[in-house]
């Protein structure tokens, strides 16, 4: 019985559906936890039900209720439990539950980085730890941000609708939406390369943004960046499920349709002629698309997108990516010089990066050294498995 499977799958759905009837997160979480918690007792004997989905929805609302109920001591309480009892429908601009909680969770009055924490933790039901690892942070700093968001919106009032300013309350959506597809794309923890429903989950709110703002250039990049990245999900690993590296991949394997829309949405920002970060990094996986074999790759149109991309965001996860195009072109040693400037001692990529790097010119006790690194600090355990590869083929 896989309720690992729907955990992944329903939590967001149902914790937002139970938003939407209480107006309390704490309380919608935990109803959805008792649910699931329910489903692990019940389940195995009496068989997985029709719609897993409507029966965690339908346990965790009723859990709900009784706690108000339970706990009822003033009349407002009691209140909330017979509205959620006899709730209508609601009519919204966008009837997605799941889009009106991302909007709440990505209200001006939380922090940005509070905004992604949240809803990452309650659209996909990422653990605090995973979040932190995800922001690179410590993980009691972590669960302090979620506290204090959920307490802010509580406090606050802060209505659960999708507003009507919404390009001023674009952004921090939308970077929700890209940690949600990376964290599908590459999980940063557990035994897994992918979650795969995390990806879907992430296309599937690109869409709906994209249907809702079909001229907000941003929109139309970040769902043209998901498709291409998504496209190559299949050559990504080999037959025993271990990491194959971009230059390596069976470009056969592409989802060729994935690519076609991607790059026509590419052709789409083009036209609105608005760049922003996502339409560059839309742009670059474009040509790397474009490219018939590794070798054919237009490196050069590579490199000057991530020179657009980095003198709009100057991050150094913009320059890490951009020094591995350099390498390409002017050779490993260049490539290392940006890379040894760059403050990211946390980042197991820019370890395995430096790896690369140092493997490539033939220092082998440096590179075998940057490995170690990598792995220390590598959660994924299919990418934990191809560095120790990668380290152990330098001393072979």
């Amino acid at each position: 019985m896989d309720i690992a499977r729907v955990f992944r799958a329903e939590y967001g759905r149902a914790v937002s559906v139970l938003v939407r009837a209480f107006g309390d997160i704490d309380l919608a979480e935990e109803a959805v936890q008792d649910a699931f918690a329910e489903a692990v007792k019940r389940w195995p004997s009496t068989g997985q039900p029709p719609s897993p989905a409507g029966w965690i929805i339908t346990t965790a609302r009723n859990r709900a209720i009784d706690r108000l109920r339970r706990e009822s001591t003033r009349d407002e309480r009691q209140a909330a439990a017979m509205r959620a009892v006899n709730e209508p429908r609601e009519v919204d601009v966008v009837g997605d539950d799941r889009l009106r909680l991302i909007f709440t969770c990505c209200h001006p009055a939380l922090a940005p980085a509070a905004q992604v924490a949240l809803t990452l933790r309650l659209l996909g039901g990422l653990t605090t730890a995973e979040i932190a690892r995800a922001f690179l942070v410590p993980e009691p700093t972590m669960a302090q941000r979620i506290v204090r968001a959920k307490g802010k919106i509580r406090d606050a009032g802060i209505p659960y609708r999708v507003p009507e300013d919404l390009p001023a309350r674009l952004r921090p959506v939308l970077a929700v939406v890209y940690l949600v597809f990376n964290e599908g794309y590459l999980a940063c923890s557990g035994p897994e390369l992918t979650r795969d429903d995390l990806c879907a989950e992430a296309i599937r709110l690109g869409r709906l943004l994209v249907e809702l703002m079909p001229q907000e250039p941003e929109v139309v990049g970040l769902l043209a960046l998901m498709l291409l990245t998504a496209s190559r999900t299949a050559a990504r690993t080999d037959a025993d499920g271990a990491v194959v590296l971009l230059r390596d991949q069976d470009r056969t394997r592409w989802d060729r349709e994935l690519i076609a829309e991607g790059q026509d949405l590419v052709r789409w920002c083009l036209r609105l002629g608005e760049p922003g970060p996502y339409q560059l990094q839309a742009a670059i996986n474009a040509v790397h698309s474009d490219a018939p074999t590794a070798a054919e790759t237009d490196w050069s149109q590579i490199v000057a997108l991530y020179d657009q991309l980095l003198a709009m965001t100057p991050t150094p996860i913009v320059a890490l990516n951009r020094a591995v195009a350099v390498g390409e072109i002017a050779g490993p040693r260049a490539a290392l010089a940006v890379v040894d400037d760059l403050k990211l001692d946390k980042y197991y990529l820019f370890h395995a990066i430096r790896a690369d790097l140092l493997r490539r010119l033939g220092w082998v006790e440096q590179a075998a050294d940057a490995y170690d690194a990598a792995i220390a600090r590598a959660d994924n355990a299919v990418e934990r498995d191809h560095l120790c590869r990668q380290r152990d083929a330098l001393t072979a």
